[in-house]
């Protein structure tokens, strides 16, 4: 079976929505909580499945906490890891070789993409985009509009808690 058909299945078989732009490049809509939705490429080369996800922008604040947090996650993660892309932007990326590359990895993989970019994204933004949260909150209060998906941020964004 050739690579292009083990991932074809494996998404087709995990309903996943996806797009195939040319040969060997998927693009993958992984569905979240936290991070609503995170974008991922697997991209075919000569030797290896790339994989590469948008986590979120490079952080407004508290750089080295901020990258110094990112890089304690490395170490438990699973196929993929967090990098910087040159603007500063962080992303979760990995690389397979063909061989080890079965419905059952592609699976796996995306299934920890998911996990990562869901799991930590709150905490990341915590971190590196505190002050902005506060004044997107308090912006959205001063207008009468909702503040429903800043929820997980109203421990230190709402002025009245």
């Amino acid at each position: 079976m050739s690579l292009a058909a083990v991932i074809e299945a494996a998404l087709t078989s995990m309903e996943l929505s996806y797009e195939s732009p040319r040969s060997g490049s998927y693009l993958v809509k992984l569905p979240g909580t936290h991070k609503l939705q995170t974008m991922t490429w697997l991209v075919v080369d000569e030797q290896a499945l790339n994989i590469e996800a948008f986590f979120c922008r490079g952080p407004d604040e508290n750089h080295q906490e901020f990258y110094r947090w990112l890089l304690s996650k490395n170490g438990s993660m699973y196929g993929v890891h967090f990098a910087l892309d040159h603007r500063g932007d962080v992303h979760l990326v990995g690389r397979i070789p063909h061989e080890g590359v079965t419905e059952a990895e592609v699976d796996r993989l995306l299934g920890c993409v998911l996990t990562y970019a869901d799991e930590l994204f709150d905490p990341a933004l915590e971190i590196g985009f505190a002050t902005s949260i506060r004044r997107e909150w308090e912006w959205r209060l001063e207008r009468g509009e909702s503040t429903a998906n800043l929820q997980a941020f109203a421990r230190f964004a709402d002025p009245e808690r």
